[in-house]
């Protein structure tokens, strides 16, 4: 009984510490990258703007194309994306639309609903309101994007630069 309870605390403990082993691991990974700390900040944020969108499928080679077209770290690019995921889409997109809602002023929420319930062919009625609530998420993930990105770039280049600047100490010595 007693080697029961003890196997199930540390599979508990296990569970509990998966997801800051995960984080640092990544962490990890990104301080490890080689070039200039602002190429690396740079892709990192580029891949949070991509991964802010979207564009399921498509996030990661915006995101390297980005990278390319602001000369930035692509590998940290295609890292940044993994933002969005999925137990993250849903709470990231809602919120998208939300913001979308409150920049466009609508007070009303699109109601998907509708589409069932008039004499419109399918496609018509998913045009005319899907056009709507596109315009709306589109708007909402455009100013997420950009804020968050652009924290990105400001902490990741700190964090960066300080473990650049230890490793080109470190170097001299």
């Amino acid at each position: 009984m007693r080697s029961r309870s003890l196997k199930a605390r540390k599979s508990r403990k296990y569970s509990s510490n998966r997801l800051l082993r995960f984080l640092r691991y990544w962490y990890i990974r990104l301080m490890r990258l080689q070039g200039h700390p602002r190429e690396i900040a740079r892709g990192f944020a580029l891949g949070v703007f991509s991964g802010f969108f979207p564009w399921m499928g498509l996030q990661i080679i915006i995101a390297i194309f980005l990278a390319t077209l602001f000369r930035a770290n692509k590998i940290a690019a295609a890292a940044g994306t993994y933002i969005s995921n999925p137990v993250t889409d849903l709470p990231i997109f809602l919120f998208n639309y939300r913001l979308g809602e409150f920049i466009l002023g609508q007070s009303g929420r699109a109601n998907l609903g509708d589409i069932f319930q008039t004499n419109q062919s399918f496609t018509e009625k998913l045009a005319s309101s899907g056009g709507q609530f596109l315009l709306t998420l589109f708007f909402g993930c455009l100013l997420s994007a950009t804020v968050f990105a652009t924290i990105t770039y400001f902490v990741s280049y700190r964090l960066v630069h300080q473990r650049y600047h230890r490793r080109q100490t470190g170097r001299k010595r």
